[in-house]
């Protein structure tokens, strides 16, 4: 079985290759766990993210990769200004499930998910409460799919009555690790803009008429790549390049005829009825020619990845939302006079897709 798995990636040596061993090894680690096992490890994995985290808090992690060789307990202590025992106690379990490497009595040495955990992306994405307000979500609603945006595993989690987005504003802090991470999620050679024909689609479109409208831009990282990758086409917004706008994306659309209007991963942060809001008003303000690029992911009917099955449970913790098939999407579009023409992969580990869609 090691050496299959071992061959397959030697021989393939791709992303794909590489988390199909991560699968198999996994598959074949939980094949020799004991009920016992089992329960222990279902157990403690909310112990291991909070540990982590303190270990993110103190700059723990960030201590042992800077260092040139193994660092005693008490050079840590001093380093992070925690006290030795404590710091002796949170090494013995890290180490205890491999988040960091023990060289000898009270020293400790940073291994790979050390160097992992000193990235910005996990930092930002690892605290998520309302997984453990999950099931008290679900027996509330009687088992049946949330679709209360205004009563998630969120509210309960963080006791407040405001939608995720508003409480974010008033927490500046998560707000930020909320943006960080969204930036860094996907790198940025995986973009729909190195699949989809903007150069066909726009021929003869007009100057003077608006080009790009990006809906729920965030911090405007789509603008920022539409721009660097069409600098020609941005040169002919009646704005220059690009121009933020704020306002209600659920009242109607402010730019009226535009070629594009663009939307990055804002439907699957909403629940159906409000999805279908939004694509009324989007609609509205569509012309013939106009096309909506919904840009999200498209799962596959079967075998999905366990960090899409994930982000789906957690958007319906947070949003009482989703993650869709291409056969959803469909239904969904359909449902509101629109059709999708056509879908672009352009991350196929990660099932992200831009559907070109279009009025009916």
């Amino acid at each position: 079985m090691l050496t299959w798995i071992w061959n397959t990636f030697r021989a393939a040596g791709s992303e794909d290759a590489r988390r199909k061993v991560i699968v198999a090894l996994q598959s074949l680690l939980f094949s020799l766990e004991t009920p016992d096992d089992t329960l222990h490890r279902f157990g403690h994995m909310n112990l291991q993210t909070a540990t982590v985290q303190v270990g993110m808090n103190l700059g723990l992690f960030r201590h042992l990769v800077e260092a040139s060789e193994p660092l005693a307990v008490d050079r840590i202590a001093e380093k992070t200004k925690a006290e030795p025992q404590l710091i002796s106690r949170l090494l013995r379990y890290l180490a205890a499930i491999q988040v960091v490497g023990e060289t000898s009595r009270d020293e400790y040495t940073a291994n790979q998910t050390t160097r992992n955990l000193t990235e910005k992306l996990p930092a930002s994405g690892l605290t998520a409460p309302q997984y453990q307000c999950l099931p008290d979500l679900l027996k509330q609603t009687g088992y049946q799919t949330p679709v209360d945006d205004a009563k998630t595993a969120f509210h309960l989690a963080f006791r407040t009555t405001l939608d995720p987005f508003s409480w974010f504003a008033q927490n500046p802090t998560y707000l930020a690790d909320f943006h960080a991470y969204h930036a860094l999620r996907r790198q940025p050679d995986a973009t729909w803009l190195s699949v989809y024909p903007i150069e066909t689609e726009t021929a003869g479109w007009p100057a003077d008429q608006p080009l790009y409208v990006n809906v729920g831009g965030g911090v405007g990282h789509q603008c920022a790549q539409f721009k660097e990758k069409h600098p020609n086409l941005a040169e002919a917004l009646p704005t220059s390049g690009v121009e933020n706008m704020a306002y209600n994306m659920f009242e109607p659309q402010p730019v009226i005829g535009a070629k594009f209007y663009h939307l990055r991963a804002v439907f699957h942060n909403h629940p159906p009825h409000k999805v279908r809001m939004l694509l009324e008003t989007i609609k509205a303000a569509m012309k013939p020619e106009s096309v909506l690029l919904v840009d999200e992911m498209v799962l596959p009917e079967e075998n999905v990845n366990y960090m899409a099955a994930s982000i789906d449970m957690t958007i319906l913790a947070a949003f009482a939302s989703m993650e869709r098939t291409e056969a959803q999407w469909t239904t969904l579009f359909e449902d509101v006079g629109l059709r999708m023409v056509r879908t672009y992969t352009y991350s196929p580990l990660t099932y992200e897709t831009v559907m070109d869609v279009r009025l009916s």
